[in-house]
């Protein structure tokens, strides 16, 4: 017949081990040293943006600055409005998203669900060299190959084509990340009910890592909206607008900071600050707009 067998005395759990007087110093002196290092590197970001509002804070609040151009207005004239420079930066921008985002992705697709042998090897090469490049040798190669080799003149659209080089690596490695983070255990759910892998991609595992890719997009949408080097090379500076991107100069933000930088007069200086705080104030504004979609996003998933 079989006996249980019942403990006289509970097992208890082994008595809390107080912490060490030096282990709590060594965690004191860590945290301290973090601390230290992150009010030193906010040193000079806040130098940086406070010169920045202070010193252009006088030309964003001008009524003319957001509705105006710069036409007819002379060197050493205070007034007009980067409302050209404002359309050419997103216009530019935008172009160039509508054809690194789609490639990008579906790169990312191919390299996360598809991928396996040489082939992808050598994508995610290609790709990490990409995002090794330097924006001014992006700007010679589109120069080299669409301006000097296939004649088409400068223009916006050579701008767009070297922003899409660079935004190409930060598409697709955001997207990457954010596919390789939806559970293996969705897409397992899916083939078994018979669903194809095509179908499982778009239906299921794109959805779910959607909030951080369009974070992603517009991250990089907002990295490429400040680089100065394709605007230098491909395309001229206006004072006015041109809706023409494929013939004639046109403006930006990185373009204008430029040409009044060669200013000696104090307006040249005023549309300088004023024109790197609108900057700033655009890719804050996609900062703010990829938190804000993200958490919308993965609210209502």
């Amino acid at each position: 017949m079989a006996t249980t067998t019942t403990l006289e005395k509970p097992i208890k759990a082994p008595p809390f081990r107080h912490v060490s007087t030096g282990r709590r110093i060594k965690n004191n002196i860590a945290t301290g040293a973090f601390a230290a290092c992150f009010a030193v590197a906010m040193i000079p970001l806040v130098w940086v943006l406070w010169m920045v509002v202070s010193k252009g804070i006088g030309a964003i609040v001008s009524s003319t600055w957001w509705t105006n151009s710069q036409k007819g207005i002379l060197p050493d004239q205070t007034g007009g409005g980067v409302y050209h420079a404002i359309y050419g930066t997103i216009v530019q921008s935008a172009v160039a998203a509508v054809i690194a985002v789609p490639l990008g992705v579906m790169a990312a697709i191919y390299l996360v669900e598809y991928g396996r042998g040489r082939l992808a090897k050598v994508t995610t090469f290609m790709v990490d060299i990409l995002a090794g490049v330097p924006s001014i040798v992006a700007a010679l190669f589109i120069f080299a190959l669409w301006i000097a080799t296939l004649g088409f003149p400068q223009s916006a659209f050579a701008v767009s084509l070297a922003m899409v080089l660079l935004m190409l690596p930060v598409v697709v490695r955001s997207t990457e990340e954010m596919l390789k983070l939806v559970p293996d255990e969705l897409r397992e759910a899916s083939y078994a009910l018979g669903i194809p892998k095509w179908k499982t991609i778009v239906k299921i595992v794109v959805p779910t890592a959607l909030p951080g890719m369009i974070s992603g997009i517009l991250l990089s949408l907002a990295r490429v909206m400040g680089e100065t080097a394709p605007v230098l090379v491909l395309v001229g500076y206006a004072k006015s607008i041109n809706s023409n991107l494929f013939d004639g100069n046109m403006a930006s933000l990185p373009l204008l900071i430029y040409q009044e930088l060669a200013n000696p007069e104090a307006a040249g200086r005023e549309r300088v600050w004023g024109a790197a705080l609108t900057l700033i104030l655009l890719i804050a504004l996609l900062y703010a707009a990829a938190a804000v979609v993200n958490k919308l996003l993965t609210r209502n998933r």
